[in-house]
């Protein structure tokens, strides 16, 4: 649901515009050059999946990120960033041999 949510690059932009703290419909809207019904749909879509939640004030709604999904998120990413270091790691270490083997191999040819 989270991927889903910032698939969309009108969302994935909403979400990069309230890194910088709360904000109401209207000036996302004038930010992004979006109308405020789409601009109104995207947020739904964002405070379903659990990445934005709306404070009321006064006349206004501010919508701001839940830090705790965003946390849920990159914990789980970081599983698969480590899977991933590790077998990059891995990668390089047989380049590295297999480098190395080709140095050896033209040396032996040159003697």
């Amino acid at each position: 649901e989270t991927f889903a949510a910032l698939a969309d690059p009108n969302r994935f932009r909403i979400v990069e515009l309230l890194r910088a703290g709360p904000c109401p419909v209207n000036d996302i809207g004038e930010r992004l050059q979006l109308n405020q019904p789409q601009v109104s749909k995207h947020l739904r879509v964002l405070k379903q999946a659990g990445l934005v939640e709306v404070q009321p004030r006064a006349q206004q709604r501010l919508y701001e990120l839940r830090p705790q999904s965003l946390r849920k998120l990159h914990d789980w990413l970081e599983r698969y960033r480590e899977l991933w270091d590790a077998r990059f790691d891995g990668l390089d270490q047989l380049v590295g041999e297999l480098v190395a083997q080709e140095k050896s191999d033209k040396r032996k040819k040159r003697t």
